[in-house]
């Protein structure tokens, strides 16, 4: 009788599934890369251990008996069971964790209009997404500054920064400069005060984006009213806002006209919710840069987000 402490032996089990599949001994060898005699052996250690043939051995076949016929699903079923452990075992295992750290406006309207693409791309990529004002420049020639805390400390990192492109000890590839036109709801486009000409802009609210403090490498109003030869608009007025993504929320809910990087400006402009009354850029010193930590530069998480990223930018201006 079987001792009911003692678990069946998974080689027997799986020599007796073989041989159920096949009604052979010799052919159910071939799939487990044994022998036929020690396949042979195997299903009769399991029958003692069960107490009951679960084969028939005639001349040149073999046949279940009713016991064996009642066994195999079930056995089918566990084997199964445990090779899919084995395999979700092995993906954890080969799982990635890459941290992706970017402005906040970059985030919300470069970044997340396109990520399911890259996911959809990489399923076993475990995504890590951070948006923060340190990746924005404060004054030329600042320097890279680390990943926030919530990345892990030995995943692979990939950071977007919007600067001057001096970050030491990184690879660095820009991905587009920046270049402000003006921004509005769609609604300004009409009516009394519509925006036809830049001398219009008289009639409207000017808002601010002081992400970047130092006006010397980010244009203002007053840079690009100068550059249309408009004047006699006080370029002052309006509201400030400390983070761009504010200043373009503000526009979007028809609070006044923002000078925002058209870059950024592809899904918002679709869904018809931003508008460039004109299309008339001020450049900046500023661009936007792909920062990857060279002790991160090789690593296949790093390299797939980094191929990714580029591939887009370049459908993006093919298109």
């Amino acid at each position: 009788m079987r001792n009911p402490v003692r678990p069946a032996p998974l080689n027997a089990l799986r020599a007796f599934e073989a041989a159920a599949r096949h009604l052979s001994f010799t052919i159910a060898a071939r799939d487990l890369h044994v022998t036929a005699g020690a396949v042979s052996r195997q299903v009769k250690l399991l029958e003692e251990y069960l107490g009951v043939a679960l084969f028939r051995r005639l001349t040149r076949a073999l046949e279940l008996t009713p016991e064996g016929q009642a066994m195999l699903p079930r056995v089918r079923e566990g084997l199964g069971n445990l090779a899919t452990a084995v395999d979700l075992a092995r993906a954890r295992e080969t799982a990635c964790t890459l941290g992706v750290v970017t402005p906040p406006n970059f985030a919300a309207r470069w970044l997340m209009p396109r990520l399911s693409r890259f996911t959809s791309a990489h399923p076993g990529l475990e995504l890590h997404v951070t948006s923060t004002q340190d990746m924005v420049d404060r004054h030329e020639g600042a320097e890279s500054s680390t990943a926030p805390g919530d990345v892990r400390d030995d995943a692979p990192i990939a950071m977007v920064r919007f600067g001057a492109g001096q970050y030491p000890g990184a690879k660095v590839e820009p991905i587009f400069s920046a270049k402000y036109v003006p921004v509005c709801s769609p609604r300004l486009l009409r009516g009394e005060h519509a925006l036809r000409k830049p001398g219009d802009l008289r009639h409207h609210t000017l808002l601010h984006d002081d992400t970047v403090v130092a006006e010397s490498v980010r244009p203002t109003w007053t840079d690009w009213l100068q550059s249309v030869g408009v004047t006699d608009i006080d370029a002052t007025r309006g509201p400030h806002f400390s983070d761009a993504a504010l200043a373009m929320d503000a526009a979007v809910e028809g609070l006044g006209v923002t000078l925002a990087i058209k870059e950024l400006l592809g899904s918002e402009i679709r869904a018809k919710r931003l508008a460039v009354p004109f299309d008339i850029a001020a450049p900046t010193t500023y661009a936007y840069y792909l920062v990857t930590p060279q002790a991160h530069a090789g690593h296949r998480a790093a390299g797939a987000f980094r191929d990714w990223l580029l591939d887009e930018v370049a459908l993006e201006r093919a298109g």
